[in-house]
């Protein structure tokens, strides 16, 4: 009897990547390749890399230049893929190269170089399909690409412009998923508040029954699966109000993911963003009017081309004002192909650097005191892993991989998936501790 063929996989970058990694295995376990975790043992190897910004682009290519060495047979796809010139001159020797979300022409690319398999069967995909998450919680993608042109990212010369995914398949992957096990479903999309947009909101259908191609009826069918939705990467926009109420009233996570990227009107502009810090402020007020629970996290990016101290000023006084609960923050860095290139006015990096720890420094003060308002509080957090009797979870406000966590002492008993009532006793920069109730 022939063995079956084996593929390695690396899989980089963010969770749109990770998502089309999951496609690419299910597909390729779909067709009777096994998946094995060593160079060694693998026929050939998959890296499914990154290219956004320098310090990716160097990490996607060291992981294909480590597959090359280890195994010597090597497919590349994903972000970077999409400017092949750059991998095929560090890397001349890769078998084939293709872009991001590009699951047919990585197979074609496989059986090229590892034919498939005999007669496979279906049994041997598991339900909801192979996962690089636990199995507890799955990431959901909405669509592909944005419309959006902001002057530091390549995203759309990569990705294209928006593509939504049609209604009835979301949703249909979404009820497999919660079948399958699935305790929490984290949407994702380059702009998941656009969902739709290209397809003029066109109707489609789910088990019968008509549903827009919208963000809200979207929101809305997900509510009914009874699992944690998780929304990220949605602009400010006034589509957006309308999820909120269904956060308050329990039916989705009480949370959003609002890249904000700054908070200086000449910046905003420079960057090419459709916000402005003030409007931002009364809708986050809004918001919260509407949801008290509501969490916010964000990203910002410091001492992009142009920015003046008193710029900077500006981003310090929204974080203040803004008391967001989970901030993440970048230097600005020079990425090969973004418009920010040609900006005038550079920011010398120590100064860079300088403006990156002050922002660091006011927004640890704000999430620490944030999360010690909650001591005391009694809260329903999701179980990641276990060991030694304790637990680590995540609350509501808790994205996996990029948030804080919960740490339970007593977890005895307890399993990766369960949901458990706990009363928070501890609060730190970043956490919170929690007994069981």
């Amino acid at each position: 009897m022939t063995s079956l063929p084996k593929i390695g996989f690396v899989s980089l970058g963010c969770p749109k990547n990770a998502y089309d990694s999951e496609r690419i295995l299910t597909q390729l376990r779909a067709e009777g390749y096994l998946i094995v975790p060593s160079y060694q043992d693998a026929d050939l190897v998959v890296v499914n890399t990154c290219g956004f910004i320098d310090a990716a682009v160097e990490e996607s290519l060291d992981a294909v230049g480590e597959a090359l060495r280890e195994n010597g047979k090597v497919i590349v796809t994903g972000c970077l893929g999409a400017r092949e010139s750059v991998i095929t001159e560090a890397h001349p020797q890769v078998l084939a190269v293709t872009g991001p979300h590009a699951t047919e022409a990585v197979m074609t690319a496989v059986h090229a170089h590892l034919p498939k398999p005999h007669d496979p069967f279906a049994d041997l995909i598991p339900p909801g399909g192979l996962k690089l998450t636990p199995r507890h919680y799955a990431y959901l993608k909405i669509s592909e690409g944005c419309n959006h042109r902001c002057t530091f990212c390549i995203i759309p010369s990569l990705r294209g412009d928006l593509v939504s995914r049609p209604i009835g398949d979301v949703l249909a992957e979404a009820e497999a998923l919660v079948k399958a096990g699935v305790k929490e479903l984290l949407v994702i999309s380059q702009d998941t508040s656009a969902y739709g947009v290209d397809l003029k909101y066109r109707m489609g259908f789910h088990g019968g029954r008509p549903v827009k191609t919208r963000m809200l009826e979207l929101v809305q069918e997900l509510a009914r699966l009874g699992v944690w939705v998780r929304l990220h990467y949605v602009y400010p926009y006034p589509s957006v109000d309308e999820v909120i109420p269904l956060m308050a009233e329990g039916k989705v996570l009480p949370y959003l993911d609002v890249p904000f990227q700054h908070a200086s009107h000449r910046i905003l502009k420079a960057m090419k963003r459709p916000a402005h810090a003030e409007n931002v402020l009364r809708r986050i007020e809004q918001w919260r009017q509407i949801c008290p629970d509501l969490a916010i996290r964000s990203t910002f990016i410091v001492g992009f081309p142009g920015e003046t101290e008193a710029d900077f000023d500006e981003l310090l006084d929204f974080l203040e004002a803004a008391q967001l609960d989970r901030v993440g923050a970048f230097a600005y860095s020079p990425v090969d192909g973004a418009a920010a290139n040609a900006l005038p006015d550079p920011v010398d990096e120590d100064i860079q650097q300088d403006r990156l720890a002050r922002f660091m420094d006011v927004q640890a003060d704000i999430s620490a005191a944030r999360l010690k308002a909650k001591i005391g509080r009694e809260m329903t957090v999701l179980v990641d892993e276990t060991g030694g009797g304790r637990a680590v979870a995540r609350s509501h406000a808790d994205a996996p991989e990029i948030d804080g966590v919960v740490h339970i002492a007593q977890g005895r008993g307890l399993q990766p998936g369960d949901f458990v009532k706990v009363r928070i006793t501890r609060a730190d920069d970043y956490d919170l501790w929690g007994k069981p109730i």
